[in-house]
């Protein structure tokens, strides 16, 4: 029995020795973060600090490669294509035969044009005929007048007949002008069933096949039949938010990047800025109002449409300047993403982005006096908010607040124009320090083991 309670005991012992050896564990880890003791009430940060560089606003948008000229080719004649001389891919001169559409009933119509007018023509001749007798017999019944030998009324009636025939000329001439109007017509639509590319370029779209039927009309647009564009001469069109497009002005320059050369880098310039915005989801929460920007790629491409290239550089992963075996081939479609480059500010004291933030300068300035308030139960919950931005800076282990005017910012860093110097330890982090729980004299001290955030980006 004894031996039992000599057992029983030796076991509590040994679970009451681990439990306390927990605690002490739990105690040191504890003391050494700040979380136990009650000693130091410092706030640990992470610092970085103030420096001059330079920065480059970005403003980056997607979009889809396109030709900078392309024009789309419509017939303005309907019929048959009994000719197609070119295929999709095809480089084109200007003037250079594209189709034929069949020409019989054009044909047909030029002949009936031409037989009109050469009836009217006869008319006319008739009409002059006409014309020539009645003034002979106006200038006999005149001269028979005056010798007193026929009627006032015999006058009227050649002088009538003469005016008809005068009127029936004029019918004539402009019957003429009229089948010579129809003719040209028909000339012209007999000679638009053949077409002809309008510039120099690349079929880069071919809509119809040998055989196929087409509508055309001079009034407006018909059937496509292709396109013709200038491969060597692409662009992308972007969309740009509303908010971003008042930093981009034209001759902005730009870099691309192409889904389908991820490892190149091309040079590009700002050639279009749309005025009318291209809004999406009108009506909804999800609204997007974009406006369309042009960005022209300024290296060389598309050697089959371009002719030879001129020598072009990129950088490769070491950072040096090597030039590509071949131009890039761009093709209408293709998706890209564009850093347009807006403004840059040389020299000039810099933060890391996430080191600004916003306070109420109200509630700074009167804290004594709010907080004797709301012991008092008399907090004016309806005084206006004085939200400024700030940054804080360590001095001699305590967080100053120092208000600041911000400009350009660039993905890590933003540009401090009034309010803060060079070489300063600027509070960087946490987020929760930064935003709510800083204040002016709060105790701070630095985390040791942790990358600024330079050395991080």
């Amino acid at each position: 029995m004894a031996t039992k309670k000599q057992s029983t005991t030796r076991r509590l012992l040994k679970w009451a020795f681990g439990i306390f050896a927990i605690l002490v564990l739990l105690g040191i880890v504890g003391f050494s973060t700040g979380l136990l003791g009650g000693g130091d009430d410092a706030l640990a940060v992470d610092t970085e600090e103030s420096s001059l560089r330079t920065i480059t606003q970005v403003v980056t948008a997607s979009g889809s490669m396109q030709p900078e000229v392309q024009v789309k080719i419509s017939p303005d004649v309907s019929g048959e294509i009994i000719e197609l001389r070119v295929r999709e891919g095809d480089n084109v001169e200007q003037g250079d035969l594209l189709a034929r559409i069949r020409p019989d009933t054009y044909v047909a119509q030029m002949e009936r044009a031409r037989a009109n007018l050469a009836q009217n023509r006869a008319t006319l001749s008739e009409r002059r005929a006409d014309l020539l007798r009645a003034e002979n017999t106006l200038n006999r019944q005149r001269q028979l007048f005056e010798r007193e030998v026929i009627s006032e009324s015999d006058l009227e009636d050649a002088q009538t007949s003469f005016e008809i025939a005068k009127a029936r000329l004029e019918a004539a001439e402009f019957a003429v002008q009229s089948a010579q109007a129809s003719l040209s017509e028909a000339e012209e639509d007999l000679e638009r069933t053949r077409i002809f590319s309008p510039m120099t370029g690349t079929v880069s779209k071919l809509d119809v096949e040998l055989g196929e039927r087409v509508v055309g009309t001079g009034m407006q647009a018909g059937t496509e039949m292709m396109r013709i564009s200038r491969l060597n001469q692409m662009e992308l069109e972007i969309d740009v938010n509303e908010n971003d497009v008042v930093n981009v002005s034209l001759g902005d320059t730009a870099s691309i990047e192409v889904d389908a050369y991820p490892e190149r880098s091309f040079r590009g310039i700002v050639t279009e800025i749309a005025n009318t915005a291209r809004v999406t989801g009108q009506g909804t929460q999800d609204q997007v109002t974009n406006f369309p920007v042009k960005v022209r790629v300024l290296d060389p491409h598309n050697r089959d449409s371009a002719g030879s290239p001129a020598a072009t550089t990129i950088a490769d992963d070491e950072g040096t300047l090597a030039t590509p075996s071949t131009p890039a081939n761009f093709r209408p479609g293709m998706t890209g993403t564009v850093d347009v480059f807006t403004e840059t500010v040389t020299d000039v004291v810099s933060v890391p982005i996430q080191a600004v933030t916003v306070r109420d300068f109200n509630q700074i300035d009167h804290a004594t006096a709010d907080t004797t308030a709301q012991a008092n139960g008399s907090r004016d919950r309806g005084a206006r908010e004085d939200l400024r931005r700030v940054v804080f800076v360590i001095e001699d282990g305590t967080a100053q607040i120092r208000e600041i005017e911000t400009g350009i910012a660039d993905d890590t860093h933003i540009h401090i124009r009034n309010g803060l110097a060079d070489g300063l330890q600027v509070v960087t982090g946490p987020f929760s320090a930064v935003s709510r729980e800083l204040a002016p004299g709060r105790e701070v001290r630095v985390r040791e083991g942790r990358r600024s955030f330079a050395e991080r980006n």
